[in-house]
């Protein structure tokens, strides 16, 4: 099996070394850069699997960063390390096309944790390559939805979710389960994080007046459809 490249994006040059060499002795290929700039010539160059961006860097911040990397690439995974934790920072990171965050200080743990979570597609299996939802086709494998003529590439978590919805569709996805599942734990600021992605799904759904995500108070989400 082929090493995961791990795109890492940190200007704190004691930390950035301590992560690229703890990554590596897990068997990880880290590309390190110490800033913006640096970072998205090595996203273009590179090729990585996944992106751990800092938040706060020179030259351009991991916002502006993953913002621009998403006008071409929707699908890479994104973790942002922040040493803020304040809500409204945590959800303006997922706006900006996030996938997950990490508060410093962290774990080299807790951090392979959620890389090899983003990359795992091995728990969402099905036999069928295309799913029909109303009137869109969802194709987990690629993680698209099409509607009519026109296609829209899913974020990696934006199609586990979906794929979990509709396997519990006209029924209630249990809150909990699937912060757990997905997020890793049900804290509240990974709960906000998925009211987030709730909100995605719904937006691109929203073509077909007959599908909704209900907010179940309480229990969690439901699919009709």
């Amino acid at each position: 099996m082929s090493k995961i490249k791990v795109l890492l994006a940190e200007d704190e040059a004691s930390l950035g070394m301590i992560v690229k060499e703890s990554l590596e002795s897990r068997d990880f290929t880290v590309f390190h850069a110490e800033n913006g700039e640096e970072a998205l010539e090595m996203y273009q160059t590179k090729k990585p699997d996944i992106l751990v961006l800092d938040v706060m860097m020179p030259k351009k911040d991991g916002f502006t960063l993953a913002k621009e990397i998403r006008l071409e690439n929707k699908g890479i995974p994104i973790i942002f390390l922040t040493a803020k934790s304040q809500t409204s920072d945590v959800l303006e990171g997922f706006n900006h096309g996030g996938n997950d965050y990490l508060k410093k200080p962290f774990s080299m743990e807790e951090l392979i944790v959620r890389i090899k979570a983003l990359l795992n597609r091995i728990e969402l299996k099905t036999d069928v390559e295309n799913i029909t939802i109303g009137e869109y086709i969802f194709n987990l494998t690629k993680q698209t939805l099409e509607f009519s003529s026109e296609t829209e590439q899913l974020t990696h978590r934006e199609a586990q979710l979906l794929f979990y919805l509709y396997e519990k569709k006209n029924a209630v996805l249990d809150r909990t389960f699937i912060l757990n599942k997905l997020w890793g734990n049900d804290d509240f600021f990974n709960a906000r994080s998925m009211d987030v992605f709730i909100s995605k799904l719904r937006k691109k759904l929203k073509k077909d007046s007959n599908i909704q995500i209900l907010n179940v108070r309480g229990f969690g989400y439901k699919l009709i459809c």
